[in-house]
C-alpha cells in the first residue's frame, strides 16, 4: 500500500494506483531495469541538477513569464494567468523534459537518441537538444502527422534529425510509438528512447513529471509575488499523454486547496466514435507497457482516436492522470474540436496571443463553468500556435472569411 502522504507518488514497482507498471518485451528489460535503477541517483547528481538547471535558464529562457491576461480575466469574471510555456526555445514545454533526459543519456553512455512525435514539439525538442549535444538523433512520426504539421518536420531536418515515417494504423502518435518502440528494441546498447509524455513503462511516467514539475514549480514562485499567495485556486492544462498537466499539477497534487482540471480531446464528440477522450470511453489496458485508460473494443483491440490536435490524438494516457481521475483528485473535461478552435480564436483576438491546438482545449474549460471573481485560474500554455496555423487558416470563423 501507499502511504497517505505519498497518494499521488509512484509506487516502487512503478504504479500509480493501479495504473502505470512496466509491461515491456523480453529484449527492453535490462534498458528499462537500467533507468529504474539509475534515473534518481542521476537526478539528483549535483553535477546534472546544476547542468539542468543551467540548460533551462541560459539556453531554453526559463523561468517563464506568468501572464495575467486582463481581457480574459474581464470575459469570465476572474483572475486568469497563463504560463507562458509557449515562450521556451522550440515553442513549447517539451525541451523541460528533452534537455533532462539527454543529460541523463549522456551518464548512461548512449550515443543515439530516437523519439516519437505527434504534433512534431517534442521531435523538434529532441533534435534541438541532442544538435547542442552532438547525438545522432531519429524521430519517429505518423505519416498523417507529418503532413499536418509540415513546420516542425522542416525544423526537424534543418537541426540534423532524421524523420521517419510511421504508416502502419491510424498513422499518427500511437504508431509513431510503435515504431520508436521497435528500433530501441533492435539497438539495446547505444540507444536512448527519449518518451515525450507521461506514457511508457516505469519509470518514464515518473522521470517525465520530475522533468516537467519545473512548470508548478515557477508557479507557486510567480504567483506568490504577483498574488501574495503561492497557490491558485485552479489550474487547468491540456491531456493527451499528460506530461504539461503532470507538470502544471505536480506541486499542488498534495495540496486539496488547488483544484486540477484537465482537458481532454473529445474530438467530434465523446458519442461520434471520433474522439480521443481515453477517462471517458477508455477502460484498463496496457499501451506502450503500462497500464492505463485505454480505449479499445470488447476484446481488447486498440480504438483509433481522433482529435483535430496531433500532439492530443492518442487512445491513452498517462498512468497519473488516470489515477486522479479514478481517485476524483482531478477532473477532467471533455473538449471537442471545434471548442478548442473557438478558444483558440478568442485568446488571440483578445491577449494577441495564438495558442497551439493542444493548449486551446485547456483555454475551452474556461467556458464552461462559472467563476467567482476571487478566483485565481491559472491555465497552462503549453506551446505556440505556429504549428497550426494551416489547420486555423482552414477553420476561420464565418465572418472572417466574408
Amino acid at each position: 500500500m501507499i502511504s497517505e502522504n505519498k497518494l499521488f507518488e509512484v509506487s516502487e514497482d512503478g504504479f500509480y494506483g493501479e495504473f502505470g507498471g512496466a509491461f515491456i518485451p523480453e529484449m527492453l528489460y535490462a534498458n528499462v531495469k537500467q533507468l529504474q535503477t539509475q534515473y534518481l541517483d542521476i537526478l539528483s547528481l549535483t553535477s546534472f541538477k546544476n547542468a539542468y538547471d543551467n540548460l533551462l535558464r541560459d539556453y531554453v529562457g526559463r523561468p517563464t513569464p506568468l501572464y495575467e491576461a486582463l481581457n480574459l480575466s474581464k470575459k469570465y469574471g476572474a483572475r486568469v494567468f497563463l504560463k507562458r510555456e509557449d515562450l521556451n526555445h522550440t515553442g513549447a514545454h517539451k525541451i523541460n523534459n528533452t534537455v533532462g533526459q539527454v543529460l541523463l543519456a549522456k551518464h548512461l553512455g548512449k550515443k543515439r537518441i530516437i523519439a516519437e512525435t505527434g504534433a512534431g514539439q517534442h521531435g523538434v525538442a529532441t533534435a534541438t537538444v541532442c544538435a547542442l549535444m552532438q547525438l545522432e538523433c531519429v524521430v519517429y512520426m505518423g505519416a498523417v502527422d507529418i503532413i499536418r504539421q509540415a513546420p516542425n518536420v522542416a525544423r526537424m531536418k534543418m537541426l540534423g534529425a532524421k524523420v521517419v515515417p510511421a504508416v502502419s494504423g491510424s498513422r499518427t502518435l500511437k504508431d509513431a510509438t510503435n515504431e520508436a518502440i521497435r528500433d530501441w528494441i533492435n539497438h539495446p546498447e547505444d540507444t536512448h528512447y527519449i518518451i515525450g509524455s507521461v506514457v511508457g513503462p516505469h519509470p518514464y511516467p515518473d522521470l517525465v513529471a520530475r522533468l516537467q514539475a519545473v512548470i508548478s514549480e515557477e508557479i507557486m514562485q510567480q504567483l506568490k509575488t504577483q498574488t501574495g499567495s503561492a497557490d491558485p485556486d485552479y489550474v487547468i492544462a491540456c491531456v493527451g499523454g499528460g506530461s504539461n498537466a503532470a507538470g502544471a499539477f505536480y506541486h499542488f497534487l498534495h495540496n486539496e486547496k488547488v483544484q486540477l482540471i484537465g482537458a481532454e480531446a473529445a474530438g467530434e464528440g465523446i458519442e461520434s466514435g471520433k474522439t480521443a477522450a481515453s477517462l471517458v470511453v477508455g477502460k484498463r489496458g496496457v499501451i506502450h507497457g503500462c497500464m492505463t485508460s485505454l480505449m479499445q473494443t470488447a476484446d481488447g483491440q486498440i480504438v483509433e482516436p481522433h482529435s483535430i490536435s496531433a500532439g492530443l490524438d492518442y487512445p491513452g494516457i498517462g498512468p497519473l492522470h488516470a489515477h486522479l481521475f479514478q481517485t476524483g483528485r482531478a477532473l477532467y473535461n471533455s473538449i471537442t474540436d471545434q471548442e478548442a478552435l473557438d478558444a483558440a480564436f478568442e485568446l488571440a483576438k483578445m491577449e494577441g496571443i495564438i495558442p497551439a491546438l493542444e493548449s486551446a482545449h485547456a483555454l475551452a474549460v474556461l467556458p464552461k463553468r462559472h467563476w467567482k471573481k476571487e478566483d485565481v485560474i491559472v491555465v497552462n500554455l503549453s506551446g505556440r500556435g505556429d504549428k497550426d496555423l494551416d489547420t486555423y487558416m482552414k477553420n476561420l470563423p464565418s465572418y472572417e472569411q466574408a
